[in-house]
């Protein structure tokens, strides 16, 4: 992976867990008709291995500095991949996070879980030959992360209602958009994420991201209604979270890869669990990794010192990193931290390459190199993340 990071023009919307807020422009298309004529186009199949489902996994070992592009399933699954493999060939991206579960439930791959099978979360597969695609990124050198949902699967909460957070007044509980979650009090929940981790390793995955470990950020006048079935005496939500973090690493032990967790931009400053069950400490000691989502859009005003945090990327994702890597500091052996930035447009102003390009500067002016950008289409051709001359499908990067 050679090259520098030229003009980032990003002007997407939304974030893990929120919707897409589009503006016009000409990136700005829904899917799937974006991804071309070749949507889910297979790939050269490889050979199982005779004892596995999945072929024996190639790992490689992470790079000095992640820096990442996150990756829906469809374009996963579609012509975008063979886009951002180019753009990643010609780039300093030298990583993919691909959506493995997202927060619909379904599974991009034929997975072989029991649980995945009862509940029907194969029967939507955006990518069948993901060992295939997961081959095609070790062979040009770029690492590839599984990202997982956890808490938030309607899907899972549907056909397990035993597994899901109940309503006060009968049935399933649902958030402000009408989705239903599983109970994250509940050690089962947690089980089927290391279960589908482990399959993603089988299939080549060097890295397993789990997003979503939290309870819902719901106002406290909904989440009143909420039962939670597996909650213990007395358990706070945080104490909910960190047990089954605990869980979880530990299922995870045996796959030995980074073991990784997508959280709230606000555990950096925060002190109590906001709700969530999401507390700094709690996640640097339970992970190898943790990405917080400092999007700059997501603070309030007043934030840091500034009316408008939307407009001050800089400073924002500064802050926040620094008051991250202070609370690391005062602990033995924490995580690293690898932030998600915004790659996308969420009010004003509208986002461009000078907005990412101060977040990237932001966190390495605290010696953080690493990085992942969030574009919930992965449509990075207008990100000019390669030279002008470099041709991303049909339309050159300006």
């Amino acid at each position: 992976m050679r090259g520098s990071i030229l003009c980032l023009v990003v002007a997407l919307s939304a974030l893990p867990g929120r919707p897409a807020v589009a503006q016009e422009g000409q990136w700005h298309r829904e899917l799937p008709a974006s991804y071309g004529t070749d949507f889910l186009a297979p790939l050269p199949q490889v050979a199982a291995h005779p004892d596995s489902p999945w072929p024996s996994p190639p790992l490689m070992p992470p790079p000095d500095q992640v820096r990442a592009l996150y990756v829906n399933a469809w374009a996963f699954g579609g012509s975008r991949f063979r886009e951002l493999i180019r753009l990643a060939d010609a780039s300093d991206v030298n990583a993919l996070v691909i959506d493995l579960k997202d927060d619909t439930g379904y599974l991009t791959y034929a997975s072989q879980v029991p649980t995945a099978v009862a509940i029907g979360a194969t029967r939507e597969l955006r990518a069948r030959d993901t060992e295939a695609r997961v081959r095609e990124m070790l062979a040009h050198g770029i690492y590839p992360i599984a990202r997982i949902v956890v808490a938030k699967d309607p899907l899972l909460a549907e056909r397990k209602p035993a597994w899901a957070i109940q309503a006060a007044e009968g049935g399933l509980w649902r958030d402000r958009r009408g989705t239903a979650w599983v109970d994250a009090f509940n050690d089962s929940v947690w089980i089927y994420a290391a279960d589908l981790a482990a399959e993603a390793v089988a299939m080549g995955f060097a890295e397993v991201q789990f997003d979503y470990v939290r309870f819902p950020d719901e106002p406290r006048s909904r989440m009143a209604s909420a039962v939670f079935p597996a909650r213990r005496t007395g358990e706070s939500t945080r104490a909910g979270v960190q047990r089954n973090l605990k869980l979880l690493r530990e299922r995870m032990r045996g796959s030995d890869v980074p073991v990784t967790l997508d959280v709230f931009g606000m555990t950096t400053v925060m002190t109590g669990d906001m709700g969530i069950g999401q507390v700094w400490e709690d996640l640097v000691s339970t992970s190898d990794v943790v990405l917080p989502m400092v999007y700059p859009s997501h603070y309030a005003p007043g934030m840091y010192g500034t009316p408008v945090p939307n407009a001050e990327p800089y400073l924002v994702v500064r802050r926040a990193l620094e008051d991250g890597i202070k609370r690391n500091a005062a602990m033995a052996h924490p995580a690293s931290i690898r932030p998600y930035l915004q790659a996308f447009t969420l009010g004003a102003p509208r986002y461009t390459g000078e907005h990412v390009r101060a977040q990237i500067q932001a966190a390495a002016d605290v010696g953080i190199d690493s990085w992942v950008l969030w574009n919930p289409r992965s449509d990075y051709r207008e990100a000019g993340l390669v030279p002008a001359k470099v041709v991303l499908g049909s339309q050159p990067v300006m």
